[in-house]
């Protein structure tokens, strides 16, 4: 037992590198995640909530910002606020609001035009004067507004030959239309058509005369069957430049006058576009009332 030595026991302790386990990158990129889907989330949920009319706008919105720049009042990101970004409710801006009411403008544009293209459909129905001629009256909504045409037959013209001299029956429709059109504030353009036929050899009077004085005499017509003057704002002759039959251009359906109840953007355009201010001075004071 003497011999017996105490042994040593050496134990070896390995220590692990856990610098990885415990940092703080892998929060951040979580956080990160989480942020991004909250994003995603609240857009899906705007968009599931939003008419269709309403995404347009927002996306109309997005790829002409410049368009809401020119409306004026003060951008979020042009505010002088201490709060980075801007005011406290941005969405009130100015130039939004602006956007908004213009959507819902039109919306209320369209509903009325909807009902007018009812009440014409009706009309036409029911009138003794509209019944006889009802396969040469055309409604129908464009991106311009509430369209009518009355086209030609080949039986049954609108105007003598090559004149604009109105027909009986031409002017018993126009004068029966007259006062279904002062039913809505919105103005009106008219333009006359002609089909390919060239009746005369006189070089000074040609289908471009001849559609103009055509648009301008049912307009005459018109207002001799009770339409407010003003309601027109554009009286326009195109000749034979664009068909509603365009594979035969000599077909009589091509000779129309085309009434249009102009929606509130096409008359703001045009207005626009005729307007004795020019176009850079518009601009410059649309700048001015942004800063």
């Amino acid at each position: 037992m003497s011999d017996d030595k105490p042994r040593v026991i050496f134990k070896h302790v390995h220590k692990g590198k856990h610098g990885g386990a415990h940092g703080g990158g892998w929060k951040i990129a979580y956080a990160d995640f989480m942020t991004a889907m909250m994003a995603f989330f609240l857009v899906m949920w705007l968009l599931s909530i939003s008419s269709p009319k309403q995404r347009e706008g927002i996306a109309e919105h997005f790829r002409m910002p410049l368009r809401v720049a020119l409306n004026g009042g003060d951008k979020s990101s042009l505010s002088a606020s201490m709060i980075p970004g801007g005011g406290a409710d941005p969405m009130h801006a100015e130039g939004e609001v602006r956007f908004a009411e213009a959507n819902s403008q039109e919306d209320a544009d369209a509903s009325r035009l909807a009902e007018m293209k009812k009440k014409l459909d009706d009309l036409i129905e029911k009138s003794p004067v509209f019944q006889q001629f009802r396969s040469q009256i055309l409604i129908d909504i464009t991106t311009e507004g509430l369209r009518l045409q009355i086209v030609d037959t080949e039986n049954r013209p609108m105007f003598e030959l090559a004149s604009a001299r109105v027909v009986p029956h031409m002017r018993a429709i126009l004068r029966e239309l007259a006062p279904a059109l002062n039913g809505l504030p919105n103005k009106i353009t008219l333009s006359g058509h002609t089909d390919a036929i060239v009746y005369t050899n006189d070089r000074s009077y040609g289908n471009w005369e001849l559609s103009s004085d055509r648009a301008n005499a049912s307009r005459r017509e018109l207002v001799a069957g009770g339409m407010t003057e003003g309601k027109v704002l554009r009286v326009i002759g195109l000749a034979d430049s664009m068909h509603l039959d365009k594979a035969d251009p000599r077909n009589p359906i091509n000779r129309r006058i085309s009434i249009i109840l102009l929606n509130h953007r096409t008359q703001e355009r045009i207005e626009r576009e005729n307007s004795t201010e020019p176009v850079g001075m518009r601009i410059g004071k649309a700048a001015a009332r942004t800063e």
